[in-house]
């Protein structure tokens, strides 16, 4: 019984890691376009 909860923490915590790293980096990526295309409008 302890073990299979340990196994679902486990890999419920891995899930949630990777889909952090995925969001935190499309984030990243919006905001750096925003800033390029904020600098070409004022040129």
């Amino acid at each position: 019984m302890i073990k299979t909860i340990a196994i679902i923490v486990i890999s419920v915590s891995i899930f949630g890691l990777l889909l952090f790293v995925f969001v935190k980096n499309q984030i990243k990526k919006r905001i750096g376009d925003h800033l390029n295309n904020e600098k070409k409008n004022k040129l």
